[in-house]
């Protein structure tokens, strides 16, 4: 048996007795009139709110909700929009004649996006590391609102990854507590396989291991997909699919008006440029780098100063731009990075690492005495009794964890990616050079 959990009998009780009752009415709904951003709607009666929406191509943002679940959970908020003046989670509403729904304003946008935010910043949703990168609800979510950082600083909890079911792993790390799995998933003897645990903060989704034992392979691998997180996921049932072949890596599911594309105007004089990699892997410099014959354009409206490009080591000037790779791990990481914002007019963090930390903040779950005795006293390539953890006052010291730019320095602009596509990169640069605002197409804004 897994962990403790509260009772799940009378949660598949209710939910069967809502379905029937829901379904027993006999009489044909009543068509009624609905009105969503200034559009009037015509629809049955006791509909829910997000359906009649998105098939109307009006696109609510959700990630609690599924369709097969009665009564509609309503726990994560992403759906809140404002129904007859008064916000609530929209898949919590059924239709009604003369309803009233506000859904795109900016008050609403900014609340949603910033409870994404903090879904992003409260579990450890490593992207380029997670199996479910594209197919990730999660994820899509922060593409469809242009989610480039969180404005919340990342909590970086290690919680326990759970390897005992027979044929899953459990990540609470990923995990968003939407209840999803709890409400939905039984095998065919009526026994529920997840089931909330623990309160408050602790809160967590536990398995009944018997329960999940005895799922057929195919409802192990539906429970992998209601997941709107990399939370659930079936050993050996779940690849990487390439760039174009997952769900949510290519259009947006908004019906939206092409963006027109207005013709640059660069300035007559070249623009400052300098770069850095900090605490990262030089990735983003070797995409920037991947322009290829637009290296030629760009050298025509840009200069270089300090930058590993043109292997300048010093500031000679001050420079309009500053691009940042790379977290910072260490003293000399945020020495670099407070100069940067000293000498460059605009600065930009570009790439995973320095938005907010990347693959070097993982580090930040593990004590940092751990980690040194891990690298330089436990590690395999140690010698015995000659294992010593480096110290000279000419080192840099570590930090206690790794930082995102925007921890230490303000950061004007931030480009997402691990790397970012070097597309994405160039037009970016552009933009900046020229004081535009251009937009970035759909598929290229990605995290992983």
């Amino acid at each position: 048996m897994g962990m403790e959990s509260m009772s799940k009998s009378s949660k598949k009780t209710n939910g069967k007795a809502t379905k029937k009752a829901n379904g027993a009415a006999g009489k044909q709904p009543d068509r009624i009139t609905i009105t969503i951003d200034g559009k009037e709607i015509q629809t049955e009666a006791g509909r829910n709110l997000v359906q009649v929406a998105n098939e109307n191509g009006i696109f609510i943002p959700s990630l609690c909700y599924f369709e097969h679940i009665e009564p509609p959970l309503g726990t994560c908020r992403v759906c809140t929009c404002k129904v007859n003046g008064a916000p609530g989670p929209a898949c919590t509403e059924s239709v009604k004649d003369g309803m009233v729904v506000e859904v795109d304003n900016p008050e609403l946008n900014d609340a949603r996006k910033a409870i994404v935010e903090m879904m992003f910043s409260e579990g450890n949703h490593f992207c380029p590391g997670c199996q479910k990168s594209g197919d990730c609800d999660l994820q899509h979510m922060g593409y469809e609102m242009n989610l480039g950082n969180s404005r919340f600083p990342h909590v970086f909890k290690d919680r326990l990854i759970d390897f005992n079911p027979s044929r899953m792993i459990m990540e609470h790390n990923r995990c968003i507590k939407c209840g999803r799995c709890v409400a939905e998933v039984f095998n065919d003897e009526d026994m529920a396989v997840f089931s909330f645990g623990y309160r408050g903060n602790e809160m967590r989704v536990g398995i009944d291991y018997e329960a999940e034992a005895r799922l057929s392979d195919q409802q192990a691998v539906d429970a992998m997909n209601l997941c709107p997180t990399g939370a659930i996921i079936v050993r050996g049932a779940l690849h990487a699919r390439p760039f174009g072949k997952r769900s949510f890596d290519m259009e947006s599911v908004q019906a939206r008006e092409p963006a027109p594309v207005p013709e640059i105007v660069l300035p007559k004089e070249k623009k400052t440029i300098a770069t850095i990699s900090l605490a990262g892997c030089f990735g983003c410099h070797m995409s920037l780098l991947d322009i290829d014959l637009k290296l030629m354009d760009l050298v025509e409206v840009v200069e270089f100063n300090k930058s590993p490009i043109n292997d300048i080591k010093e500031f000679t000037k001050q420079c309009d731009i500053g691009l940042i790779e790379g977290g910072c791990c260490n003293s000399e990481n945020v020495e670099v990075l407070r100069e940067f914002r000293r000498k460059c007019d605009v600065l930009v963090a570009f790439g995973e690492c320095a938005v907010w930390g990347g693959v070097p903040s993982m580090r930040n779950t593990i004590p940092l005495g751990e980690c040194l005795e891990e690298a330089y006293l436990n590690c395999i390539s140690s010698m015995p009794d000659e294992a010593d953890i480096p110290y000279h006052e000419d080192l840099p010291k570590i930090l206690d964890k790794v930082y995102a730019c925007s921890d230490i320095v303000d950061i004007d602009h931030f480009i997402p990616g691990c790397p970012p596509d070097a597309n994405h990169i160039w037009k970016s640069v552009l933009s900046l050079i020229a004081g535009q605002q251009l937009p970035v197409l759909y598929s290229e804004f990605k995290y992983d």
